[in-house]
């Protein structure tokens, strides 16, 4: 390490030039980035729900629905009516809408001297209250519209747009709000559906890319002024992070990814993360930076390389093998975030062991902040404040091994409280006009979310027809089900417009293929077959069956999808049952099945790099346990708090678990050295607290502070996380500063052992 440390002091222009030359070259990539709000990209390309929803929309179009909401006290007013077939019309001809079901484009089926008469469900706006009532009558006797596109109160109705499959949010939602602001009225009107979101998504993503690093940076500077009262104590530290943000943004484009919502993150994490190997390194030159030494600049740059480059270099590669630990997940933007991490703590890392130094040798001393002190009253603060925690360790190490035995039990309550959601909805505040939005689809007009089955074979047989019509009975049944549609209940309500009261085929579905046949021809010679193209296709050999769901949380999503695929599974002519119901069932799984992989993995890779790095099992079991005592406390907050686990906060615990083992690796890496130099067993603990102590509680709160910025986010997954990385940071640093010590102490491991005398220097 001497040798290199020197080779860096005497080759330190090539460094400088190296480093700025590689931040330079992706800083020029960053402004091609691209954002993608699209849920259903986050999941594998051959997850089956999601290759199962493109075919659904590949024989239907695009099942994707974009809904503008009109609420008044009664939507049958004249006035209100007007102002919805204006909009209609013209959403009608809005490039990307593929079909739009509204009070006019809906139809109604009648029968007139024994004539099926196919008109649209409003053909007329009522001018006289008789007429309003007889309106109102004839809407809740239509299947195809009541509780659908109109509530049953009255007080709502819907123009839902299906959109053509790869249409633009950007381009279409403008279009629907200009056809809104131009279509004046009194009535309260929104918009609402998964484009929605993603739009705002994608907005909130912007902001939160302006604004969260900004306050990041700032409450980065303050703590590390606070830490170190120099100015190369802040600017050093503060330009690796600085290198390394832009670096692992410019990657984002070199390797041909996209910005989605978790990557709001990754700015944060190297703000808390990628300064820490540069707080350890001004930690040590401000420790040999005394009065009493006469050391120069170059000395001193070399004296912290070589102090300090190999704990540096192995808590780097943790933390590093914790962020890869993320490719565990299934969900494709936890995975890159992962790597993007990883790439930037890497850059972080070398570029703190080998430009800070080469820096460090060009400036002159700086002003000493330490001094040696023999009494505790002489004492900064902080070293009385650890060498309080080394004499509690020292006193009662049995103690603290009890308490956190203790602790671990209190916290499995918790654990089992946990939650999965993966709602859209829960990305947002209660009160969020697009929360509230979803919540009036769901409640009033069918919900917001949907699932289908799609039936292949003779469509026209009636066998067929009443499969369908069993299942959607079944469907309609759920209390989690609001509306469904299929060809089905259309032929019914044929069956009750050609039929009279009292005939035995009244209300019935034909009982021949020939008689189904002339039911579609009787509507074709009225009506428009288009009407059927989102329940049939032409040659009629697929039928979808649509259950809109109306509670979108991912726990009564499982349930349904869970019954609709038992119901289904042993069905020959069930080609496919999908929807985004059924991918944010599976993502939700996701989200569970990620979790435990990455968590195991993280652990285990930690444990095992700790078992190389000191040459013993021990050292990675020793390792393993505050980890695991921080993730039972992580794990029982979020249970207590009801924090639910999802898309941002699955990716705890491989970065709490790739940070977090970094305060152990040093503190056992320096009592070991204390122990070599014959230290009591106490007095190792006590010496290596009130020196590389410091460091570590630096490290910490610099993890912590850079994350509090994520508290100030637009999306209430990413606050959440804010708040659980601080707790579970903490739970490791006191792993590492009581509990670790306290193990020492009691079990005595012998890989921490002075091997002879011959070896203490």
């Amino acid at each position: 390490m001497r040798k290199l440390a020197e080779r860096i002091v005497h080759y330190r222009w090539l460094v400088l030039l190296f480093f700025f030359a590689v931040t330079l070259i992706f800083t020029t990539q960053i402004p091609r980035v691209i954002i993608d709000t699209d849920l259903k990209s986050q999941l594998p390309k051959d997850m089956p729900s999601r290759l199962d929803t493109d075919k659904i929309d590949e024989l239907f179009g695009g099942t994707e629905m974009l809904l503008v909401i009109v609420r008044t006290d009664d939507v049958l007013q004249p006035e209100t009516l007007v102002r919805v077939r204006s909009m209609a019309k013209k959403i009608n001809r809005v490039d990307g809408v593929d079909k739009v079901l509204s009070l006019f484009d809906l139809k109604s089926i009648k029968s007139e001297d024994g004539m099926m008469i196919v008109e649209p469900a409003v053909p007329d706006i009522p001018r006289t209250d008789s007429d309003r009532e007889a309106l109102r009558q004839e809407l809740r006797e239509n299947d195809l519209v009541y509780g659908s596109v109109v509530s049953e109160d009255f007080k709502l109705t819907a123009i839902i747009a299906m959109l053509e499959t790869d249409i633009r949010d950007e381009d279409i939602i403008p279009a629907f709000q200009t056809i809104i602001d131009e279509s004046s009225g009194d009535e309260e009107v929104r918009i609402g559906g998964l484009p929605v979101s993603r739009l705002e998504m994608g907005e909130f993503i912007e902001r939160d890319m302006r604004l969260l690093l900004p306050v990041g940076i700032f409450i980065m500077l303050v703590f590390l002024f606070a830490c170190f009262r120099r100015i190369r104590g802040v600017v050093l530290p503060f330009l690796v992070v600085i290198m390394s943000i832009l670096v692992s943004i410019g990657f984002i484009v070199v390797i041909g990814w996209k910005i989605h919502m978790v990557t709001v993150i990754l700015p944060i994490m190297l703000v808390a993360i990628a300064n820490d190997y540069g707080i350890h390194l001004i930690a040590k030159y401000q420790e040999d930076n005394l009065p009493s030494n006469n050391y120069t600049n170059k000395e001193l740059a070399s004296r912290m390389f070589v102090s300090l480059g190999r704990p540096v270099l192995l808590t780097g590669l943790t933390t590093i093998a914790g962020m890869l630990c993320l490719l565990g997940h299934i969900l494709i933007p936890a995975q890159q975030l992962g790597v993007l991490a990883a790439f930037g703590i890497f850059f972080a890392l070398f570029a703190s062991l080998f430009l800070i130094p080469a820096i460090i040798s060009f400036l002159p001393r700086s002003r000493p902040v330490l001094v040696h002190a023999d009494q505790d009253k002489k004492k900064p603060p902080l070293e009385r404040l650890l060498w309080f925690f080394g004499s509690i360790v020292s006193e009662k190490p049995k103690g603290v091994i009890v308490t956190a035995i203790l602790l671990a039990a209190i916290s499995l309550i918790g654990v089992f409280q946990v939650v999965v959601d993966t709602n859209p909805n829960g990305y947002y505040q209660k009160d969020h006009p697009t929360v509230e939005t979803n919540n009036l689809i769901d409640k009033y007009l069918g919900g917001s979310q949907n699932v289908s089955i799609v039936y292949k074979g003779d469509i026209k047989n009636p066998e067929m027809v009443r499969k369908i019509e069993a299942m959607e009975c079944k469907l309609a049944a759920m209390d989690e089900v609001g509306t469904t549609t299929s060809i089905a209940k259309v032929l019914r309500q044929m069956s009750r417009a050609l039929n009279d009261p009292g005939d035995p085929m009244y209300n019935k579905l034909p009982e021949t293929r020939n008689g189904v046949a002339q039911y579609f021809e009787l509507y074709s010679m009225s009506g428009d077959p288009e009407d059927f193209s989102k329940m049939v296709d032409f040659p009629y050999e697929h039928a979808i069956l649509t259950a809109r769901i109306n509670k979108t949380s991912t726990i009564t999503l499982e349930k349904v999808v869970e019954r609709i695929q038992e119901m289904t599974q042993d069905d020959p002519d069930v080609l496919l049952v999908g929807g985004f119901g059924v991918v944010l069932s599976d993502l939700a799984k996701a989200v569970v099945n990620g979790q435990v992989l990455s968590l195991l993995l993280a652990t285990g890779v930690v444990a095992l790099l700790l078992s190389i790095l000191f040459r013993s099992l021990v050292a990675g079991l020793i390792g393993a346990i505050p980890l695991a005592l921080s993730i039972l406390v992580l794990f029982g907050l979020m249970g207590v708090f009801h924090i639910e686990l999802n898309i941002a906060t699955a990716m705890l615990s491989s970065i709490m678990i790739g940070v977090g083992v970094d305060y152990t690796i040093h503190f056992l890496w320096r009592y070991r050295e204390e122990r070599a130099n014959r230290l009591e067993y106490a007095a190792a603990v006590k010496k290596t607290l009130t020196t590389t102590g410091r460091g570590i509680i630096f490290n910490a709160f610099s993890v912590i502070v850079g994350f509090t910025a994520l508290l100030f986010s637009s999306f209430l997954p990413v606050q959440f996380f804010g708040f659980l990385v601080v707790i579970s940071i903490l739970a490791c640093l006191i792993g590492a500063l009581v509990l670790v010590p306290a193990l020492c102490i009691v079990f005595r491991p012998k890989f921490l052992e002075p091997k002879s005398v011959a070896a203490v220097p």
